[in-house]
C-alpha cells in the first residue's frame, strides 16, 4: 500500500502539469486569435454589438449610421396636431419640433467596446465579443426642441386657462342689484399633455407617423354657487329668450335699453304675476324716453317709447321657454319685421298702457331672477331666467300661417312740418297673415297646462310723407 502512493502523486502532477499546458495552449491560442481578428477589424465595431437590435458588428461608424439612420427616412415629414378637445388649435412640423436621432451618438458609443481606456476592462471587452461570450445592446431614440413644447404650454396656458368665478348676489330695495352665477374654471393639464407628446416621440422611432395629441382640461369648481348665496332658492337657469333689433333706427335702441334695465335683476316670488306695465312704470319723454316710431289707432306714428314691445317680445319667449302660464298676450295689429328676423310669425307681444299688458305667472315653488343680456354688436337681446328646474317639459308647436294677404297700396299724406320736395317714408309695407300654435308644458306623465296662440295681422301698407311747407 505504502508503494502505491508515490505512483498516485506522480499520476496527480501529470494531470496539473497537462491541465496548465493545455491551458496556455487555449490561452495562446485566444490571444492569437483575438490580437489576428483585432488586424481584422481595424477601427471596425467589434462583433456581438447591437444597435436597436440590429448587428453592427464587424461595420465602420459610417456603414453602421447609414444602416440605422434607413430607418428614420420619414422624420422630417412628420406632423403634430394638436387639439382642444375637438377643435385643432396647432399644426407642428418636425422642423419647428427639432426632431431628431441619436444615430450618430450612439454609435459613437457602441464603438468604444473593446477600445475604453482601462486595460483590463478593454481585454474582457475584446475577448468576449471576439469570442461570443457577451453581447453589447444600444438603443437609439428620437429627440425633439423641449423649448418650443414648453412655449406652446406656456401659450396654451395663458390663452385658455380661467379661474373659477363665484356666485355673486346682492338684494337690496325689493331688487337684485348685483348678481353672477358661478362659473366652473379650466385650466389646462400641461403635465399630461407633456407626458402624450413624449409617448407620441418615443413612438416615432418604430414608426414615422402624423400624430395627434388631444389637451385636456381640468374643471375648477367654485367655492360658492348660486345654490348657497341667496335664500330665494335660486340656483340655475331655466330659461332664456332672444330678439334681434337689427335696423332700428337710434332713437328705438335708446328706449330699448332704457325699457330692459327696469326689468334687469327682478325677483318674481312663487305664485306671483308678472306685470310688464307694472314693473316699466311710465313710459314718456319726462322719464328719459325718446320718440320712435309706434302702432296707435292702426297708424304707424312718432310716439315715446318707441321699441319698448321688443322688450315685452323678449320676455314673452323667455316665459314661453321657461315655460310659465301666461296670462295675458296680445298680438301686434301687423306683422312687425323686427320680430321675424330670428323667429316665426306669432311669437311677438305688444303693450300699452294701462289697457294692454304682457303677463305671465311664476307657478313654480321658487323665486324667479331676471337678468338681461344686450349685444350691442349683433343688436340682439337677451333675457334669461334663473330660477330652480322642476323638471317640467315644454312643448312648442311648428306656427301655421295662413290667410296670407298681399300689402296694402301705399298712402302719401302731406306733411307742412316738412320742406316742399321732400318726401319720408314712415311705414313699410307688411303682408297680412293669421298664425297660430300650441304651447303645452308637462311634468312627466301630467300636462301643467295647454294654450293656443293666435294672431291675427292686418295687412299693412307703406306710407309716405310729402313736404308742403314753404320754409
Amino acid at each position: 500500500m505504502i508503494a502505491n502512493q508515490p505512483n498516485k502523486a506522480i499520476f496527480l502532477l501529470k494531470i496539473v502539469f497537462f491541465t496548465i499546458l493545455f491551458s496556455v495552449g487555449i490561452s495562446v491560442y485566444i490571444i492569437n486569435y483575438v490580437k489576428n481578428q483585432e488586424k481584422i477589424l481595424g477601427d471596425q465595431i467589434y462583433p456581438n454589438v447591437f444597435i436597436d437590435k440590429q448587428s453592427v458588428g464587424r461595420s465602420t461608424k459610417q456603414e453602421a449610421i447609414k444602416k440605422i439612420t434607413s430607418k428614420y427616412k420619414y422624420l422630417n415629414k412628420v406632423f403634430l396636431t394638436i387639439k382642444l378637445e375637438n377643435d385643432v388649435i396647432a399644426t407642428m412640423s418636425a422642423k419647428k419640433l427639432g426632431l431628431s436621432h441619436d444615430v450618430k451618438e450612439i454609435v459613437d458609443r457602441a464603438s468604444l467596446i473593446g477600445r475604453v481606456p482601462h486595460f483590463l476592462s478593454r481585454l474582457r471587452q475584446r475577448i468576449f465579443t471576439i469570442v461570443g461570450i457577451n453581447k453589447y445592446y444600444f438603443y437609439t431614440s428620437v429627440k425633439y426642441n423641449k423649448r418650443e413644447i414648453d412655449e406652446f404650454i406656456s401659450l396654451t396656458e395663458e390663452k385658455y386657462n380661467k379661474p373659477a368665478k363665484n356666485a355673486l348676489f346682492k338684494f337690496e330695495d325689493n331688487k337684485v342689484v348685483q348678481f353672477r352665477p358661478e362659473e366652473d374654471g379650466i385650466s389646462i393639464s400641461a403635465d399630461k399633455f407633456l407626458f402624450d407628446v413624449n409617448k407620441a416621440v418615443y413612438e416615432l422611432k418604430n414608426k414615422q407617423e402624423n400624430k395627434i395629441i388631444s389637451i385636456k382640461k381640468e374643471i375648477i369648481e367654485p367655492e360658492i354657487t348660486l345654490a348657497n348665496s341667496n335664500t330665494f332658492g335660486i340656483e340655475e337657469l331655466i330659461g332664456v329668450g332672444t330678439s334681434n333689433y337689427s335696423h332700428s333706427i337710434p332713437e328705438r335702441i335708446h328706449n330699448i335699453l332704457l325699457a330692459t334695465s327696469k326689468f334687469n335683476g327682478v325677483l318674481i316670488p312663487p305664485g306671483k304675476e308678472f306685470s310688464f306695465n307694472e314693473i316699466i312704470g311710465d313710459i314718456s319723454v319726462s322719464t328719459g324716453y325718446k320718440p320712435a316710431y309706434i302702432i296707435k289707432a292702426g297708424k304707424t306714428v312718432l310716439g315715446d317709447g318707441g321699441g319698448v314691445c321688443q322688450v315685452s317680445t323678449t320676455l314673452f319667449r323667455a316665459a314661453l321657454n321657461t315655460g310659465l302660464p301666461i296670462i295675458e298676450r296680445t298680438a301686434h295689429a301687423y306683422r312687425v319685421s323686427y320680430y321675424e328676423q330670428d323667429n316665426q310669425p306669432g311669437f311677438d307681444a305688444t303693450v300699452y298702457a294701462p289697457s294692454v299688458d304682457f303677463k305671465f305667472k311664476n307657478d313654480t315653488d321658487n323665486y324667479i331672477l331676471i337678468q338681461s343680456e344686450i349685444d350691442q354688436v349683433n343688436n340682439t337681446l337677451e333675457f334669461k331666467f334663473y330660477g330652480k328646474k322642476d323638471n317640467r317639459k315644454v312643448e312648442i308647436s311648428p306656427v301655421s300661417v295662413y290667410d296670407v294677404q298681399p300689402p296694402l297700396p301705399e298712402s302719401r299724406q302731406d306733411d307742412p312740418t316738412l320742406r316742399r320736395g321732400i318726401v319720408k317714408q314712415v311705414d313699410f309695407p307688411a303682408w297680412g297673415a293669421k298664425a297660430v300654435f300650441n304651447y303645452k308644458v308637462t311634468r312627466g306623465t301630467k300636462i301643467l297646462f295647454e294654450k293656443e296662440f293666435f294672431s291675427s295681422y292686418r295687412p299693412w301698407q307703406a306710407v309716405y310723407l310729402v313736404g308742403t311747407g314753404d320754409f
